[in-house]
């Protein structure tokens, strides 16, 4: 699957609106919160059209008994696919619209990550448009090679968790 990175889409606000109401009915009892993540939860940065969700839940292990569930929504589970902890789901195979990356209540060190990480952005556009920069040139460099625009942004990413969260634990000056 080729790699796009697009302008900001003002509409994926909505998107992931739509999209939470039906993990909520899914999830039911167990979800304590649910986040709009990554790239496009934040107003301006360039991205890849995916949606990604983050449902914090009060027992991971019966997240596995809804795989029939999301399934019925169009995702397909992936297990824990390289966090230990998270229970990730992807929707659409050829042309991905949502990732779901579900994490219990308890596994603070992830939920922090991600929103930290998602809300430094949206304070410091500057190093959100460094952001995109490099994700757009990446993106026709490496074609439909995953891995290699993961690898490209890697070195940048990890410097941008480790400022989020020390701004974040600062109290987000």
């Amino acid at each position: 699957m080729r790699i796009v990175v697009v302008d900001y889409d003002p509409g994926w606000p909505g998107a992931f609106e739509r999209e939470a109401a039906a993990l909520r009915t899914v999830l039911g009892h167990l979800l304590a919160a649910i986040h709009h993540i990554g790239s496009t939860a934040v107003p301006g940065l360039k991205a890849k059209p995916v949606i990604d969700i983050m449902p914090v839940v009060t027992n991971i292990s019966a997240v596995d008994l809804l795989a029939g569930r999301m399934r019925d929504l169009g995702y397909e589970a992936m297990g824990e696919a390289g966090i230990p902890g998270r229970r990730y789901f992807r929707k659409g195979p050829d042309l991905r619209t949502h990732n779901v990356h579900v994490f219990e209540m308890t596994n603070m060190v992830e939920i922090e990550r991600h929103l930290a990480v998602r809300d430094y952005l949206r304070r410091h556009p500057d190093d959100a448009a460094r952001y995109g920069a490099l994700k757009a040139e990446l993106a026709p460099r490496v074609n439909d090679d995953i891995y290699a625009y993961m690898d490209g942004k890697n070195d940048f990413v990890q410097a941008l968790q480790r400022t989020a969260l020390a701004w974040s634990r600062a109290g987000r000056p």
